[in-house]
């Protein structure tokens, strides 16, 4: 009798261990096969919790990233439209210096460079209503339409686009044009037209959306070159020789406009590195906790092998037939 206890024992630890066996091999075929050892999240709840996570922090970088490539290239366009405006200002003064005394130009001379005034006036308005997509670069929030009109006079708002370029960073991927074409845009023209001329006179700091009245003298690009063209025609010498001194603060601004762009840039190309070296830290931390070592996977796999085989031969020595079963 107690032999047969044991044997119905030894029976059942074989079987217990056959079935562990098995589903030991399981895991490790499953493993083999996606060569991943997180394959569910009872094979390591803590370690899936972070795999998780890293993945969502990817998904958020590479957003983040699209964002910053977005406005870099927003900001590149802007600033190769700035180079040509600062093109354009070189020229004309050279034109003002060339044509501002008596005996180094004269009627003619005149009429024919004010010919390509006109020319270098329509190639800043190009400038000026530059778009990248379907995208104005320098209407501010007004994208849709030209910022600036066939007069030189400007269309667009003060507005700022500020993008998420990683978290809790933002950043302006736009420069409005008021502050662009004015030396001071609180003083010009077109701040009197955008904001009213009541609303700059009632800000007790001056300060009004970003447009400050600095109570000097404004210059606009396109008004100078208008300007240049008109004295030309006229052979007004005198102007002529006014708009030098103006071209020459219009030519700061537009560098100093360009100094900040180029600032901007820097700061998306950094951030970008910066998430691209996040994503591999990432990406190394998520092989850590989910890749599989194949090495020791196949090893323990014929390992269990063994031991399940060996289980099976056991219980196979252990389940003897007897007359009982022949008579069945």
């Amino acid at each position: 009798m107690s032999v047969r206890v044991t044997e119905k024992t030894n029976f059942g630890a074989i079987t217990d261990s056959i079935q562990r066996s098995k589903g030991r091999m399981e895991k490790l075929q499953s493993q083999t096969a996606t060569l991943k050892k997180l394959n569910t999240p009872a094979d390591n709840p803590v370690g899936t919790t972070k795999v998780l996570e890293v993945r969502t922090d990817k998904v958020n970088n590479d957003q983040f990233t699209t964002t910053a490539r977005l406005a870099e290239a927003f900001l590149e366009n802007s600033d190769h439209a700035l180079a040509d405006l600062v093109d354009i200002t070189v020229r004309a003064k050279e034109i003002a210096l060339s044509q501002a005394s008596g005996p180094s130009s004269n009627d003619s001379s005149r009429l024919g460079v004010a010919e390509e005034v006109s020319q270098l006036y329509q190639q800043a308005l190009a400038a000026a209503n530059r778009k990248i997509g379907t995208r104005y670069l320098f209407g501010g929030y007004r994208t849709d339409n030209p910022p600036v009109d066939i007069e030189g006079s400007y269309r667009g708002d003060d507005g700022e686009m500020m993008v998420e370029v990683s978290k809790d960073v933002y950043l302006a991927m736009n420069i409005p044009g008021i502050e662009v074409f004015n030396t001071s845009p609180g003083d010009s023209k077109d701040g009197r037209a955008l904001f009213g001329e009541g609303e700059l006179a009632s800000s007790p700091t001056g300060q009004l959306k970003g447009v400050q009245r600095e109570n000097v003298q404004n210059v606009n690009v396109f008004s100078e070159l208008l300007n240049l063209r008109t004295s030309l025609l006229t052979g007004d010498l005198e102007g002529i020789r006014g708009t030098l001194e103006r071209f020459d603060q219009a030519h700061t601004r537009l560098v100093a406009t360009r100094a900040k762009i180029g600032s901007r840039i820097q700061g998306l190309r950094s951030t970008v590195q910066t998430l691209e070296r996040h994503n591999i830290t990432n990406a190394n931390v998520t092989s850590e906790l989910e890749d599989a070592d194949m090495a020791k996977v196949v090893t323990d796999l014929a390992k269990e092998e063994t031991i399940f085989r060996s289980a099976l031969a056991s219980s196979q020595r252990l389940v003897q037939p007897t007359l009982l079963d022949f008579l069945k």
